[in-house]
């Protein structure tokens, strides 16, 4: 079992397997579903972000996020747990070309961790904050982080061993200072777990017509206590948390599939095209021709 004095070293070999297989600036894919990498060469100004549910685990830098009054920032050898998508302003504000942000990020279900709560056998955890968690990484964890890294060079390997690894890194920050966390999160029916539900709800039919009265039941709750649990979690309202899910999908319409505004503003379910160019304004700080161009131009630089 690696020890905190090993952790200098896994963290070397880790950022050399990571920067490797993202050799330039942005968001890359790997070979394994649900695992990116996530590299910036220099400090950036904030901008809107979907974090998805799922544990990142920066090796390099310094990032932060703003949710309302509240900023997380997570920094190298520190871990942030997005317990249920997450709208916050993100911002990289400490990188450079020698040594870029460079993070890894591992999606997780609540399905898979409600599977492995059982078969673990651990107790269960009082009702806590849903929010943006960050705790220090451990040497286990990064061990086997670095194991998953390494797999993705072996493809013969990768489908056999890498959903192996990735239990074994789910277990362990179900088992560390964040687990008590996800763990409220994947058992029983508390706080935590009604308003996943209703994020979940937003998040798959973010395009369609949705009332306060249906969320409010899918939570077991009042529509003026959905109201308020929700803005506590998020810093936004039901409809605002909609709103701003179809913006950003609208805008990766745009970027990755070549849509104009008008045909991404009724994907996402807009029947008014200046409604939709003006609340992206109000979102992007551009309307949406404005905002891609210098989106394009700020990745060639």
């Amino acid at each position: 079992m690696p020890t905190d004095d090993d952790l200098p070293t896994l963290r070397e070999r880790a950022i050399a397997l990571a920067l490797a297989r993202a050799p330039g600036d942005g968001l890359h894919e790997t070979p394994l579903p649900g695992l990116r990498l996530i590299r910036a060469s220099a400090p950036a100004l904030p901008v809107p972000a979907i974090y998805e549910p799922g544990l990142v685990l920066v090796l390099q830098g310094r990032k932060q996020a703003r949710q309302g009054d509240r900023v997380v920032q997570y920094d190298a050898m520190q871990c942030l747990l997005v317990p249920v998508t997450a709208l916050p302003r993100g911002q990289v504000v400490e990188a450079s070309p020698d040594k870029p942000y460079l993070c890894l990020r591992l999606s997780c279900e609540t399905q898979a961790l409600a599977e492995l709560l059982l078969d673990a056998d651990l107790p269960s955890a009082a009702e806590g904050d849903a929010g943006l968690q960050v705790a220090p990484v451990t040497a286990p964890l990064l061990e086997a982080a670095l194991r998953l890294l390494r797999l993705l060079d072996t493809p013969a390997d990768l489908k056999t061993l890498a959903p192996l690894v990735q239990r074994e890194i789910l277990y362990r920050v179900l088992t560390g200072p964040l687990g008590p966390r996800l763990r409220a999160l994947a058992q029983g029916d508390g706080m935590a777990r009604r308003l996943n539900r209703v994020i979940e709800q937003l998040t798959r039919r973010f395009a369609e017509p949705l009332s306060i009265d249906e969320l409010a039941g899918l939570a077991h709750m009042s529509p003026s206590t959905l109201h308020l649990r929700f803005k506590q979690l998020t810093a936004l309202s039901p409809l605002q948390f909609q709103k701003t899910l179809r913006l950003q999908h609208a805008r990766r319409l745009m970027l990755s599939d070549g849509l104009d505004a008008a045909s991404a503003a009724h994907r996402v379910g807009y029947e008014s095209a200046s409604q939709f160019s003006r609340e992206y304004r109000r979102l992007f700080g551009a309307p949406p021709r404005a905002d891609l161009a210098r989106k394009r131009e700020t990745a060639q630089a």
